[in-house]
């Protein structure tokens, strides 16, 4: 978000977009729509992610952070293209996963619910 910032983008409006571009391109949902498959209402989604939806999640931000310094990308359009192409690195390696391992990345199951479910048996 910092980077962001200073290429241009404010917070808000902005990021909400540009973070969306990453999660559709990374998981071929938008985190409003991984919410909803999660049932999560006002939580906050990254709580209830597993660990490969977080490593997923950071390899196409970090993507994104990169492409936007080689390219010194200035502006909300150009970072929205960067965003695509970041998120795009994850969904690559996503899939391949997927392929690997027979079943979905993206779960409608609840890490934080699994978590606590297993503190109180």
């Amino acid at each position: 978000t910092d980077e962001w910032q200073k290429r241009g983008a404010r917070e808000g409006r902005n990021f909400e977009i540009l973070t969306a571009e990453i999660a559709k391109a990374t998981f071929g949902v938008t985190p409003s729509q991984h919410k909803k498959l999660k049932g999560l209402k006002r939580q906050n989604l990254r709580d209830h992610m597993d660990d490969f939806e977080l490593i997923f999640s950071m390899l196409g931000e970090r993507s994104t952070t990169e492409i936007h310094r080689l390219e010194k990308s200035d502006g909300v359009s150009k970072l929205k293209g960067d965003a695509k192409r970041g998120g795009k690195v994850a969904g690559i390696a996503r899939k391949q996963l997927e392929k690997e391992i027979g079943r979905s990345v993206v779960s409608k199951q609840n890490f934080l619910e699994k978590k606590i479910n297993k503190r109180l048996k």
